[in-house]
């Protein structure tokens, strides 16, 4: 919750897609004026609650929704003000499972076959809809502008055919997210300016060029935030010397706090803590302690390590703690907040009571001691 705070205190608007990020964000007491829902399996619950909270938008993802939402908000004697996820069909450099804009996703109405179109004609029509604007996410963690420039154009130009064909002028333009975060110094992402000149100098030449007013533009900065706010503190374990093949280091933690390695082969940079200011000496492998082939960072170069040394991963504000788990039965770590010189617990660390606190025994298997 309290880093749904800091975004209130900056002034910012807050995404949520799931029941629970928006019961967090109301719990908070967060501004729902500045609440915007996503999710492209929304249940009814889900719909009824943001509707019941005056969500700012709700950004629908398919045909189907549409008419869920538009009888949910019927039914509630309300009017949804709502934005629809497009697939604008543009590809992006970044691993398979975060491409999220081309025509083979779940996400969205692509404009490729239609569907994009004949979403817009349907929410018009629904009498509890208002339909303010369209949405777009073509990927994340993505170094290059030219995918972003690509995306402006081809969203104005499909606005100024809803204009043709329905007469209708959308209000909002929401480009998504995507920028990348600096994980590796070798591969620095944009500039948060450049990124910015080169959408805003395309969107106003979009705009003119296709005679459409101006549009109020959303982004979805997210990632490249809080990424590089976050470092990841582990313990040095186990170390073994595998001669001639590889030194692997294991830490306290691994697949359960940080799944971005497996998944998108994600790759860190770290420093050992207390030992900064030392020289790299060997080359080792970071691995997790899962019973697993759980690698955190693969070939790091690192002063000579021993068991009880401070790893200190670095850039992992983003999709590390939120995806965490309790794999293995490991508890989740705390999270502390650092600003201005003091620190502050804002997650508290799990304890094994945690972990079995929602178990339950049935009764027929409480007592399973042999008698005799």
């Amino acid at each position: 919750m309290a880093s749904c705070k800091i975004v209130e205190q900056e002034g910012l608007w807050l995404d949520v897609c799931t029941g629970g990020e928006l019961h967090t964000a109301l719990q908070a007491g967060f501004p729902t004026e500045r609440l915007i829902v996503h999710g492209n399996n929304k249940s009814d619950e889900e719909i009824t609650e943001s509707l019941k909270a005056r969500a700012a938008l709700i950004v629908v993802d398919s045909l189907q929704e549409l008419e869920v939402l538009n009888g949910l908000a019927n039914d509630m004697g309300c009017r949804a003000e709502v934005m629809l996820r497009l697939s604008p069909g543009v590809e992006v450099d970044t691993h398979t499972h975060i491409r999220l804009g081309h025509v083979d996703t779940k996400f969205g109405l692509s404009l490729a076959n239609g569907l994009a179109m004949e979403g817009v004609k349907q929410a018009l029509a629904l009498p509890n809809l208002n339909l303010r604007g369209v949405h777009c996410h073509i990927g994340s963690q993505i170094l290059e502008l030219r995918p972003f420039r690509e995306t402006v154009g081809l969203m104005v130009e499909f606005m100024a055919q809803v204009k043709t064909e329905t007469g209708r002028e959308l209000e909002d333009l929401n480009l998504g997210g995507g920028l990348g975060s600096h994980y590796l110094s070798e591969e620095p992402p944009p500039s948060v300016n450049k990124y910015a000149e080169a959408i805003t100098d395309v969107l106003r030449a979009a705009l003119i060029h296709h005679g459409l007013k101006e549009v109020r533009l959303f982004q979805e900065p997210g990632r490249s935030l809080v990424a590089e706010a976050g470092t990841t503190l582990y313990t040095v374990g186990v170390i073994k010397d595998i001669p001639g093949v590889r030194k692997y280091v294991s830490v306290d933690g691994g697949l359960s706090d940080n799944p971005r390695p497996a998944l998108y082969e994600a790759k860190y940079e770290a420093i050992v803590a207390n030992k900064a200011n030392l020289p790299a000496a060997e080359k080792v492998t970071i691995a997790g302690k899962h019973c697993e082939t759980d690698l955190l960072i693969q070939d790091i170069d690192l002063p000579p390590l021993e068991p009880g040394d401070i790893l200190a991963v670095q850039t992992t504000g983003a999709y590390n703690y939120s995806m965490a788990s309790n794999y293995n039965r490991l508890p989740r770590p705390a999270v502390v907040l650092a600003s201005g010189g003091q620190a502050e617990v804002i997650v508290e660390r799990e304890t094994l009571s945690d972990l079995v606190r929602a178990d339950r025994i049935p009764p027929h298997l409480k007592d399973t001691r042999a008698t005799g």
